[in-house]
């Protein structure tokens, strides 16, 4: 039996916010192009009213509709309630593929994937860093990593967005049992066209979630030493959901630089990007960030840290990444680029033809749906009898 065509599709992911939900947005977007039937299970809580009209703008796309159901973002006994509800909307839809993303997505979508006749289905897992960004000597890493080993057996293939991720997955897990297929994320044809920052544009950007694992603090600590150490009054935008903002908020305080830094709720990335001449992100890991890829098809200079997938995005440059959580690196990295303006955007341009040529939805969504056919082709293929049975 070959891979039916037009396929049913389920996406099964927590939150739908950040890089991830780009990436499944987009995902889904371009397989309804295709002519397949799509559809999308999501946490009901997670998100602000951007994310919702997104939300809302995706559904009327939809043949297989949005649905929002209650899914916590930390391991608990009501894991195991979430799974069956997640199961029970899984028959509803009678899907040929569920494409679990993130660790808690992952979860749902292959535990749910394997009770009764929804084990003929084809059941995809991308991490997109996730759980994989854990210590594994840490007892939360051990528990998570046992986790993916188990899960591995109800896995059929994992589609990982960079080879970083593929590598950490196989150094921190194991030896995958099933079909690994690399499939970076793309862009849309408009998002490569260069942005020209407006005339009260500040110097930084930062567009992300306000927590500790995207360097938010190694940022403002570098903006605090460029104005002590160089006399560089650097301002910066930093954009993203208000959950763990006042944080930083009273951190820029202390570090007496509020006056230079200006905190703001979601945003398109392409707007926030003409509020500002560089975008910088200084994360401590990623996998493969969304925002960097978008920053530098905008045309916009970047600073950003030597981690995750970054340096696959940036290839032959990629030794003008700065080590992560290194406040000193970040700053020096930020005075070249902001003494340096016509040179930075020189470079930006010669990088954003480069990336045009690797980084796209379509050849995205092309590679991920021929990623299930094979696995579909593979679990319908003919079974032949043994020898003396009938």
């Amino acid at each position: 039996m070959l891979a039916p065509t037009p396929l049913r599709i389920v996406h099964v992911f927590r939150a739908p916010v950040g890089g991830l939900f780009r990436h499944v947005a987009d995902l889904a977007r371009a397989q309804t192009a295709a002519g397949h039937k799509v559809g999308l299970i999501c946490d009901a809580s997670t998100g602000g009213v951007y994310e919702a009209a997104i939300l809302a703008d995706l559904a009327r796309t939809l043949a297989l509709g949005l649905t929002r159901i209650a899914m916590p973002r930390q391991m608990s006994p009501a894991d195991f309630w979430t799974v069956l509800q997640v199961r029970r909307e899984l028959k509803k839809l009678a899907p040929d593929v569920i494409h679990g993303h993130g660790a808690k997505g992952g979860v749902y979508a292959r535990l749910a994937g394997a009770i009764g006749d929804l084990r003929n289905a084809a059941r995809i897992y991308t991490p997109h860093g996730g759980s994989l960004h854990y210590d594994p000597a840490s007892m939360t890493g051990r528990i998570y990593f046992a986790a993916e080993r188990f899960l591995g057996r109800f896995t059929d293939a994992i589609i990982p967005v960079c080879q970083f991720e593929a590598d950490t997955y196989r150094r921190k897990v194991g030896a995958p049992r099933c079909l690994v297929r690399i499939v970076p994320n793309g862009l849309t044809t408009d998002e490569f066209v260069p942005i020209r920052p407006e005339p009260d544009a500040r110097d930084l950007l930062f567009i992300g979630a306000f927590r500790n694992l995207k360097g938010i603090d190694v940022l403002l600590n570098a903006i605090a030493r460029l104005k002590s150490r160089d006399g560089l009054r650097v301002s910066a935008n930093l954009v993203g959901q208000p959950e763990g903002r006042a944080k930083y908020e009273a951190m820029a305080s202390e570090l007496g630089i509020a006056d230079r830094v200006a905190f703001h709720d979601p945003m398109r990335a392409r707007d926030a990007f003409a509020t500002a001449r560089i975008v910088t992100v200084p994360s401590r890991a990623e996998s493969m960030p969304y925002v960097v890829l978008e920053a530098i098809a905008a045309g916009m200079p970047v600073v950003t840290t030597d981690v995750g997938g970054i340096p696959e995005i940036f290839g032959s440059e990629a030794n003008q990444l700065v080590p992560a959580g290194d406040a000193d690196a970040l700053a020096g990295a930020i005075k070249a680029v902001v003494t340096a303006p016509e040179a930075s955007r020189a470079a930006a341009e010669r990088r954003r033809e480069r990336i045009a040529r690797r980084f796209n939805v379509r050849t995205m969504e092309q590679n991920i749906t021929a990623t299930y056919a094979e696995v579909l082709a593979q679990k319908h293929a003919p079974r032949f009898a043994c020898a003396g049975k009938t």
